[in-house]
């Protein structure tokens, strides 16, 4: 997996405009969880902000907003379990699977970290930040979560959740190309197709290793969560739920509009689309550190 994230960070670190590797130097280990081993990076200081990857399930996506947010944070990621260099050394209970997610998140704030801490989380980040909150107040100070895809908040819900059985099947019948393609064709907007086809290098066994890992464990289970919304009704003051600007028209951009209305507020926007923290690194960071700004402000 080293060749696929190193090429991965190379192309992130170009799209954001940076042509030369960030001079903060990043901290790394391992901390062992129930079934599993967390790598976990670290770089910056001052208060504590955790990044939880979303599908990809790898820190090495958020590498060139991590060296912005820095300057103002001690900046966190880890690649979730399961992913990469994040091992399963022990029975999994798939059946609470986001639980076990949430758990890990926590366990990287307290003994990485140290809560209470800010969290940003994108795409399956988001719900692993939401399921964080729900289970743990006092850790997370406060939460973005950023195209959270809960598929039960949209009014055509079902049918969404349909068309992922449908890739499920393609993926399971002809692989993962043509399961990708109907996905992403049919969630996302050209920017982040065009992102994620740069991002997978399918020739390499460890971007394979974790695109199965994800048909198999994440697709359709992350995107059928019940989320508990009174949970997050009584955290609302500490969560922003956001939308890419570049997602108008799409259905993670309607979806967390209506998850924003049901905690009483409109989704926040916030630049590029499905993946801008990591096309258009130079823009978000800025836009993300005045939100969190903002969210201080009110408290």
């Amino acid at each position: 997996m080293n060749d696929a994230m190193n090429d991965a960070m190379n192309d992130a670190m170009n799209e954001a405009g940076r042509t030369q590797r960030a001079a903060r130097p990043i901290r790394s280990g391992v901390i062992p969880v129930p079934g599993a081993r967390l790598y976990y990076e670290s770089v910056g200081s001052g208060p504590p902000l955790l990044l939880i990857p979303g599908g990809n399930g790898t820190a090495h996506i958020f590498g060139p907003i991590a060296q912005l947010l820095a300057e103002r944070f001690t900046v966190v990621t880890y690649d979730r379990r399961g992913f990469a260099r994040s091992e399963l050394d022990g029975a999994q209970d798939y059946g609470r699977r986001l639980e076990t997610d949430a758990d890990d998140a926590l366990a990287v704030i307290e003994r990485v970290a140290g809560a209470p801490t800010t969290v940003f989380g994108p795409s399956s980040g988001a719900l692993v930040a939401l399921q964080a909150i729900s289970q743990a107040r006092g850790s997370i100070d406060k939460a973005v979560a950023c195209e959270p895809p809960a598929m039960k908040q949209l009014a055509n819900g079902p049918q969404v959740l349909d068309l992922l059985d449908e890739v499920y099947d393609l993926y399971k019948r002809s692989g993962i190309a043509p399961a990708l393609e109907l996905f992403n064709n049919k969630m996302f907007p050209r920017e982040t197709v065009e992102h994620f086809a740069r991002l997978r290098d399918m020739n390499l066994p460890g971007v394979r290793a974790a695109v199965d890992y994800w048909f198999e464990h994440e697709l359709r289970q992350y995107c059928a969560v019940d989320l508990d919304i009174d949970a997050l009704k009584a955290n609302a003051g500490r969560i922003v739920v956001a939308a890419g600007q570049g997602s108008r028209g799409y259905p993670l951009y309607e979806l967390s509009a209506n998850l924003a209305n049901k905690l009483g507020q409109a989704a926040t926007e916030l630049p590029g689309a499905h993946t801008g923290y990591a096309t258009r690194a130079a823009e978000f960071a800025p836009a993300l550190l005045d939100l969190l700004g903002r969210v201080d402000a009110r408290s």
